[in-house]
């Protein structure tokens, strides 16, 4: 019996399987734990976070109780491509992780496609 952290590792593993095949794009990849989001841009050829956003910052922390909402996650998704914009990247490859495309993962994304290219 397939036990929820056994799908979402069946699910992390096949969207790296994917991603590790593009090697001229860089990353952005989401973490999600039950209260804050946190999404980061990174050159995987050098090994180097270019830019980085989460819910942690003084600014986004004084806005809610719950950091882990889908209007928070606008915000940060804003914030990352407004960052890799200024860092020179155009174009990334978006990495959810495990996590399932939908409700925070799909609200931070819209909001940084607004910036970048996936």
């Amino acid at each position: 019996m397939r036990t929820a952290k056994h799908k979402f590792e069946i699910r992390r593993n096949r969207v790296r399987s994917k991603i590790s095949r593009v090697s001229d794009r860089m990353r952005l990849s989401i973490f999600k734990s039950g209260r804050h989001i946190y999404a980061q841009v990174i050159d995987d050829t050098k090994s180097i976070t270019l830019a980085s956003a989460s819910t942690l910052e003084a600014d986004l922390r004084k806005q809610k109780k719950s950091n882990c909402n889908c209007l928070i996650a606008t915000v940060v998704g804003k914030l990352i491509g407004e960052r890799a914009a200024k860092a020179g990247v155009k174009a990334v490859v978006f990495d959810k992780g495990g996590n399932r495309y939908h409700g925070v993962v799909k609200a931070l994304a819209d909001a940084a496609r607004e910036r970048l290219q996936f």
